[in-house]
């Protein structure tokens, strides 16, 4: 299991270089769950991260208009970003998901075919009247992404196992599985709730708040002895 980082500028970026992330994911919070960041924050912090580690960068918890996402992921892609993620806010069912990752895939598998096209969905999406998290991995497979991705929306104080049960989560990690994706779960994850994500085979897991001082997403920062300790821990599973 790879454990992803989200650092939101320059100095953050560094610690969870330092820290040993695995992927470095350039977000926004301001701007919500996978708030944008801005392209030259993306060239910055792809430029100081080594060759060897992915850049991974947000496009936004967009809207349903498939054109001003697409657009939204090449600025990701030419910016230097290697995993490029769409928080589907917007769509409000299964047919407009597929139609944003669509065009998305098409936008940057044209120009960059090993980019990694990441359908991201929420475990709470009812409460913003999302795609159902049930439907990202259908998503995914039928758009052509590579991976399919569950965070939670509305940033409380609860987490993907407020939303999802351990039964829940195998499910959807297991039917992903069978459509030959890559999966990622994110969603104000906590250091203690690492084994049980990695017990169920998931790739890939999203951190920015177990990271930060304090463990504070927002007002807190990235931590690199922080962001070793969950990298220590993740490392330990293997």
């Amino acid at each position: 299991m790879l454990l992803l980082i989200s650092p939101i500028n320059h100095e953050e970026a560094v610690e969870a270089i330092e820290g040993g992330a695995d992927i470095v994911d350039v977000k926004n919070p301001k701007e919500g769950s996978l708030g944008a960041n801005f392209p030259w924050v993306i060239k910055d912090i792809r430029s100081i991260t080594p060759s060897d580690k992915l850049v991974s960068a947000t496009i936004g918890d967009v809207p349903y208009k498939p054109g001003t996402v697409s657009l939204a992921s090449l600025g990701a892609l030419v910016s230097g970003a290697d995993y490029i993620k769409v928080g589907l806010y917007g769509t409000q069912n299964y047919e407009q998901a597929v139609e944003v990752m669509k065009n998305v895939v098409k936008t940057v598998k044209d120009e960059s075919p090993d980019t990694i096209v990441v359908a991201a969905g929420y475990a709470d999406a009812d409460r913003v009247g999302a795609v159902s998290p049930w439907d990202i991995p259908k998503v995914a497979r039928d758009s052509g992404a590579d991976l399919a991705m569950l965070d939670t929306a509305v940033k409380d104080g609860k987490t993907l196992f407020d939303f999802m049960t351990m039964e829940d989560l195998e499910k959807w990690v297991a039917e992903a599985q069978e459509y030959d994706l890559k999966t990622a779960l994110a969603g104000s994850v906590k250091k203690e709730q690492l084994k049980p994500l990695n017990d169920l085979n998931c790739d890939v897991v999203g951190i920015r708040g177990a990271a930060c001082v304090d463990g504070d997403r927002n007002t807190g920062h990235i931590d690199r002895t922080a962001v070793k300790g969950l990298k220590d821990l993740v490392d330990s599973f293997n």
